[in-house]
Formats: structure tokens, sequence, C-alpha cells
């Protein structure tokens, strides 16, 4: 078990959003699959993971892509909790 301190806030959303349980219809299940980061905030993404890589990220730059890589956390969760979803409904049709 976690303790504490090891404890994300991906791991307590994972919690909440209970990926294996199919409580959405499949339209808002498809509707949660089109959330998405735009293609400006992705480079940004990208640029700061780059910076991060090579060691030249700054502190306030560092706090920003934590901030993102959290929010891509929940929407990986929300989408994995879509495709259950999805896959349900299609095997009991």
């Amino acid at each position: 078990m976690a303790t504490p301190s090891t404890v994300t806030e991906a791991d307590i959303l994972e919690k909440v959003v209970a990926p294996t349980a199919a409580s959405l219809s499949p339209d808002t299940a498809r509707e949660l699959l089109k959330f998405r980061f735009d293609r400006r905030t992705t480079a940004e993404i990208r640029r700061l993971l780059q910076k991060n890589n090579r060691g030249k990220i700054t502190a306030e730059e560092r706090v920003l892509l934590e901030k993102y890589l959290r929010v891509g956390q929940l929407l990986d969760l929300l989408h994995a909790k879509a495709r259950v979803v999805l896959h349900t409904a299609d095997a009991a049709t």
C-alpha cells in the first residue's frame, strides 16, 4: 500500500473515476475521448519536457510542467473509463 507521501492526485482521482466501472453512456464516453490538449499546448508541453530532459528547466517552468502532467493524467483516466464503457457497450451488442 502506498504511503501518504507517495500518493499522487492521479491515484486519488483513479478512485473517483474508477475506470473499470461502466457508469457513462456510450455517447458521453465518445465525447470524453474528444478531450485533448490543443496543438499549441501540446507543443508547449513538449518544449518543457525537452528543457527538463536537458536539465535546463527553470523552477517556474517545472511547476507548469507538473500541472500539465497532472491534467494529462486526469485525461488518461477519463479516456480509460470511456474506452471501458465503449468496449462493454460493443460486447453487449
